[in-house]
């Protein structure tokens, strides 16, 4: 945004009063607001702008919250928050107070130490513990005096949270590719909505029981300064759904910074001090959820600056810090570990691709049987190779093998710490309960997301998959490769396009364009030969097998449900907890003949949800 004339005039002393006219200004600029340093006072003024949840277009709107600035700061630093003075112009000349046309309004404050805030005081290592609890105790004593009434409790009640959080996805979709990644954005969502909706009671509960309150709103290391006392500057003024809120997420803010600096240890100290302050040990339930929420806003905030003309250096310094809170978001989010996760399906089900688009979201390890089934055998784990049914690397002998390697690297991540997604088919029950002890043993969390299709999809993603070129000879490509090779330009293309789609119908459009070319290469062409492994070769007879072996594991994954299911008395051993047998409740099944995007993203709903899960003894998962 271009600076108005008057913001330059007061880069000079004599547009200040004379009792205090300053030998030089300073100028910093926020994506709201112009600061004035003169030394011994700050100018704030704003700036006319409308980002929707934030209006200060009109000199009205800048003139009503400049008052509320003042009015509502004074809460906490009554000595710093001076009064809003009227910035005048006379004979073309802009003046801070005096006679003349009002042009704007700018809220005076006492300039704080530089050295104290508590940003750099992180950033020179001084801030210690002992500083941290002393704010967290200031906060708890704020939050205790602050109003709370019937309309606060309303307005900053679970619905106004969801709201928020979805305004927060929407304006962030712009900046998908430039500061934020698909799978950072998608894993937030996912959890930030399964969260909402698992946790209604607890909202609810607090509501309740008067946590909801008129807060801060703002409150992070920029915000802070630590001398004589301590000070804390900048509340929300201008939209009460960001101020009125869970006092959780006040404290949360601060302390998604401190981990943001690298100061894990001081934002548990911080916690657990306010948490003694004030009695409010519920609130660590709603810690994380709110960090991550903070985490992603303030990354949504830093991006807004990308929007004004910046120089090179400025712009990548913008870009760096907007990319570290969206990181910090992905972390928050993603599902505690360790977890064992195992995808499974028949061929051509899509379960390859899912833990694919899954792995980076759930910040997990994806382990890929077919990868290893060919490493084990010597392999390139890139060589297409296709054998009957039974034999060569696909031998009963070798599929153990394969199974107890990939369980065995299983395990040691999980010992780690870490969260593992398992590529396989898993047809045999077995080897699904061998998956879940190995979880079991690891002390972590067992899901299956099973992948399913119907049997007109899952052919014709086998011919698609595997169509031959039509003249080995002469090294042309054939029609259908030709047609096989355009649909996945496009599906490519669709996928680069999601990033930067400004709707979710164009997010669709893209997909089910994608999909139909892929469902037409899929189609024999009138008149050619059928290829090998295709339902009309079958049909004639002259089928390299792949759609027989999509018959056998079909067959063998009916025989696997049922062997999956325990029945007491029949003699069978319990299997253990976290299967399916156990609880439905740990098997996921997802239909993936849709959009890629959409069985990602049902996917992760899906996982957040059983993740959230309360044990029956009433604790979370």
């Amino acid at each position: 945004m271009t600076r108005p004339a008057y913001i330059d005039s007061l880069l000079e002393p004599e547009a200040y009063p004379e009792p205090e006219r300053p030998e030089r200004i300073d100028l910093a600029e926020t994506h709201v607001s112009w600061l004035l340093f003169t030394g011994q006072f700050v100018y704030k003024v704003k700036k006319p702008v409308d980002f929707g949840f934030l209006d200060f277009s009109t000199l009205e709107q800048r003139h009503i919250y400049c008052h509320e600035e003042f009015r509502l700061n004074r809460r906490l630093s009554p000595d710093v928050y001076l009064g809003v003075e009227e910035i005048c112009e006379r004979d073309g000349r802009y003046r801070v107070g005096g006679k003349g046309r009002v042009v704007d309004y700018a809220v005076k404050m006492v300039q704080l130490p530089r050295e104290r805030w508590l940003r750099r005081l992180l950033e020179t290592g001084e801030a210690d513990e002992g500083m941290v609890e002393r704010i967290a105790r200031r906060v708890a004593d704020f939050h205790a005096g602050a109003e709370s009434d019937a309309t606060i409790t309303r307005i900053g009640g679970t619905e106004t949270v969801r709201y928020n959080t979805r305004e927060n996805f929407d304006q962030a979709r712009r900046y998908l590719g430039v500061t934020i990644t698909r799978p950072q954005y998608d894993a937030v969502r996912a959890y930030t909505e399964a969260f909402l909706d698992a946790r209604k009671l607890l909202f609810a509960e607090r509501a309740a029981t008067g946590r909801i309150r008129d807060c801060h709103g703002d409150l992070h290391a920029d915000q802070i300064c630590v001398d004589n006392g301590i000070e804390f500057i900048d509340c929300i003024e201008f939209n009460y759904r960001f101020r009125y809120s869970d006092v959780a997420a006040d404290v949360a803010f601060l302390a998604m910074d401190l981990d943001h600096f690298g100061r894990a240890d001081l934002a548990k100290s911080y916690v657990a001090a306010y948490i003694s302050r004030s009695g409010d040990r519920q609130l660590a339930e709603l810690l994380a959820f709110y960090k991550c929420y903070r985490a992603f806003t303030r990354g949504k905030v830093a991006s807004f600056r990308l929007d004004d003309d910046l120089g090179a250096a400025e712009r990548a310094g913008i870009e760096a810090t907007a990319r570290s809170y969206f990181e910090l978001a992905h972390e928050y989010a993603k599902p505690a570990a360790p977890l064992l996760l195992i995808t499974h399906g028949v061929m051509g089900s899509g379960k390859t691709a899912l833990a694919r688009a899954l792995a980076p979201r759930l910040g997990a390890h994806a382990i890929s049987s077919d990868a290893l089934r060919k490493r084990l055998a010597g392999l390139d784990p890139h060589e297409r190779r296709f054998e009957a049914w039974g034999e060569g690397i696909y031998s009963p002998e070798h599929s153990r093998k394969t199974y107890e390697k990939m369980h065995e690297r299983a395990a040691k991540l999980l010992a780690g710490g870490h969260r593992v997604i398992l590529d396989a088919s898993y047809r045999e029950a077995e080897w699904r309960h061998d998956a879940a002890r190995t979880a079991q043993l690891a002390g972590a969390r067992f899901l299956e997301v099973e992948t399913q299709s119907p049997r007109r999809i899952l052919e014709q993603r086998l011919v698609a998959r595997h169509l031959p070129d039509a003249s080995e000879a002469t090294g042309e490509k054939g029609d259908a490769a030709k047609a096989t090779e355009q649909a996945e330009k496009t599906a490519t293309k669709a996928a680069k396009e999601e990033e930067t789609a400004t709707t979710a119908t164009e997010v669709e459009k893209n997909a089910a364009k994608a999909t139909k070319e892929r469902e037409t290469a899929a189609k024999p062409t009138a008149g050619a030969t059928p290829t090998p492994g295709s339902p009309a070769a079958a049909e004639g007879g002259s089928s390299d097998g792949r759609i027989e072996l999509l018959d056998r594991q079909l067959a063998a994954f009916e025989r696997a449900a049922d062997d999956h299911r325990y029945h007491p008395g029949a003699g069978h051993a319990p299997p253990p907890r976290g299967t399916r047998a156990e609880t439905g409740d740990d098997h996921i099944t997802v239909d993936t003949s849709g959009p890629a995007a959409d069985t990602v993203r049902e996917a992760l709903a899906r996982i957040y949800r059983a993740c959230l899960r309360r044990r029956p003894g009433g604790g979370p998962e």
